[in-house]
């Protein structure tokens, strides 16, 4: 069992940059997939990027090259670097965990943070 806490969210231009961070509280978090998910108003939840406990990274084709996810095991920390921000990126982000990691899908995740707001401005 695992408890996930974001951060980092806040307001930037276009084109900026910002990390998100999620700092779980377990002590077997080293062997969970770590994700990340966005959901903007009036929009399903969606993935963004995603991470397994051996770091195999998988990305949406919306930030492929953009966005950078990582993880410390030694921190309990997950990290979301987000590059060249753009306005379509302004979502509430959330932390996911799971033990498998085999679907990159919402209702395959297990544990979620309460999220964190990204508005990226115009």
């Amino acid at each position: 069992q695992v408890q996930l806490v974001e951060s980092g969210g806040g307001l930037v231009q276009a084109g900026g940059s910002l990390r998100l961070s999620c700092a779980a509280s377990g002590r077997t978090f080293s062997s969970y997939a770590m994700g990340w998910f966005r959901q903007a108003p009036g929009k399903e939840r969606e993935f963004v990027a995603g991470v397994t406990w051996n770091s195999n990274s998988y990305y949406a084709d919306s930030v492929k090259g953009r966005f950078t996810i990582s993880r410390d095991n030694a921190k309990n920390t997950g990290y979301l670097q987000m590059n060249n921000l753009k306005p379509e990126d302004t979502a509430v982000y959330y932390c996911a965990a799971d033990l498998h990691g085999l679907r990159w899908v919402p209702g395959a995740m297990g544990y979620w943070g309460k999220g964190t707001l990204v508005t990226i401005s115009s």
